[in-house]
């Protein structure tokens, strides 16, 4: 295995947060940062520093048979959960089981030397454990109304992708290891498909226990840019928004729970379909023509000049003007009817 992560600087870390209390400069925050020790009081957190037995238990109180996915992976992909050899599908199958089942598993293979990698990601807290959240909770961004997710298994390896939402992610039981990119590594990172992932996500196609550097030798640089975040139970991480993260669960019994949320008014939409629609109406045209569009975007998309319609008079910016909830479904409204042709 080459190690990459020991060549990382190291995410910063600071010690005053609390589930109550996060300043405001921690999640307004343009680069990651650990929250040492922020959910050390949760109940769940003082259980698994017991023994994974304890953490089952507690988790179970709240459990009352709703059904959760579950990625299998084989031994042999080493936590992997990846696409397979020709692309044409992944290395772990999806089923369908009952989370206590799961927990069974769990505990019975911690012993094991190998074992397959069993993997419960992104599942609601509210629906899966209905009352937890009253003694385990971050009071402190429940203004954002947070979309909180649990995430359990034993040891695995999720590929470096990115996220639109801000995130805290809460290291509850075992050990985790996040390696992380500014958005500005994308080309670095070798990312695979936009519309065949493994979870919603595209993912860079680097093994970042084995890189290849004759395949993706620019991989190099990004790892200079590389952060690393090693959680133990009980520490959380701060992730801003678009940030690529390689995410390891260390131990044989892991259990995360992330708070997902966004500070954007709730009639926009997702920036994801503006770049399906360029990839459909711009990616073909001849070249003197994509600079132009390059420039037309670079103009009324990401320029934040405040001044720079102020040629146009006020009544007559139309689309132009701030969008609001109206505004929004008018623009909506167009499209479909050009998309609906």
């Amino acid at each position: 295995m080459t190690d990459i992560f020991s060549r990382m600087a190291k995410v910063k870390q600071i010690t005053t947060c609390t589930p109550l209390d996060i300043p405001e400069s921690v999640l307004t925050s343009n680069e990651p940062i650990i929250l040492k020790g922020l959910v050390n009081s949760w109940p769940i957190v003082q259980a698994a520093k017991e023994s994974t037995e304890q953490a089952s238990e507690y988790i179970s109180q709240y459990y009352q048979g709703m059904t959760v996915g579950i990625g299998i992976s084989e031994a042999k992909n080493s936590g992997r959960l990846f696409y397979n050899e020709d692309f044409s599908g992944f290395n772990f199958t999806q089923q369908s089981a009952q989370l206590d089942d799961v927990l069974t598993q769990l505990l019975a293979s911690k012993h094991l030397t190998l074992s397959p990698s069993l993997y419960v990601g992104s599942t609601s807290v509210d629906k899966l454990l209905p009352g937890f959240r009253q003694e385990n909770d971050l009071a402190a961004i429940a203004q954002y109304k947070p979309l909180v997710s649990l995430w359990l298994g034993n040891q695995s390896r999720v590929a470096a992708h990115h996220d639109m939402p801000s995130n805290i992610a809460c290291c509850v039981a075992g050990k985790r290891r996040f390696t992380l990119f500014p958005p500005a590594q994308l080309t670095n990172l070798y990312i695979g498909p936009l519309d065949h992932t493994p979870a919603g996500q595209a993912i860079s196609l680097v093994d970042f226990h084995q890189p290849d550097f004759n395949k993706f030798p620019n991989f190099k640089k990004a790892i200079e840019q590389g952060l690393v975040a090693e959680l133990a139970p009980g520490d959380a991480l701060f992730l801003p928004s678009m940030w690529w993260h390689h995410v390891e669960g260390l131990s044989k019994f892991n259990i995360l729970i992330n708070y997902w949320w966004q500070s954007n008014p709730a009639h926009m939409g997702a920036p994801m379909d503006a770049l399906f629609h360029a990839l459909l109406n711009i990616k073909k045209l001849p070249s003197h023509q994509k600079s132009a569009w390059f420039e037309l975007f670079k103009f009324y998309i990401f320029n934040d000049d405040p001044n720079a319609l102020s040629h146009i008079p006020t009544e007559s910016l139309g689309v132009l003007n701030p969008t609001d909830d109206k505004a929004a479904r008018h623009i909506r409204a167009q499209l479909l009817n050009k998309l609906n042709r």
